[in-house]
């Protein structure tokens, strides 16, 4: 009888671990899927994480003419890019933690709330390219290029 309860044990450990797996497989094609649905209308798409906290959420983000989306399956957000009052790229997050030699931060201030986005380096350079770093005061209103 012992046997069977560590059998079960056993079982119910693999069983969690897979659905973990499986959750997190499932989340990264709902966000592709939405990466392709914004890839048409939009100049760049890529895959970020969103930082709240000390939390990461990995998110789908795109930029229009005159919008950067951020969605996953559980979050749509948007700025309009004229509402944004600093864009800027760094090496870590606001908070001072260090996010890895490969990765850069998208920081944008609007109205005196911050959001950060952890993007790749190569990522980050198209997104500099396309949305220029600016502070507040330089120019009246953020454009995409």
């Amino acid at each position: 009888m012992p046997e069977l309860a560590t059998v079960t044990v056993v079982g119910v450990i693999v069983l969690a671990a897979l659905t973990v797996i499986f959750l997190k497989v499932r989340q990264k094609d709902l966000t592709g899927a939405m990466m392709e649905k914004r890839r048409a209308s939009s100049k760049i798409v890529s895959r970020a994480d969103y930082v709240e906290g000390a939390e990461k959420i990995p998110v789908a983000l795109s930029l229009t003419a005159d919008c950067l989306y951020y969605e996953n399956p559980d979050l749509e957000a948007s700025f309009e890019l004229n509402r944004l009052d600093e864009i800027e790229y760094a090496e870590d997050l606001a908070t001072g933690r260090e996010i890895g030699a490969s990765c850069r931060v998208l920081r944008l201030r609007s109205h005196g709330a911050t959001f950060e986005f952890v993007l790749d380096q190569a990522e980050a350079a198209k997104w500099a390219a396309a949305l220029p770093a600016r502070t507040y005061g330089n120019q009246p209103s953020a454009k995409a290029v």
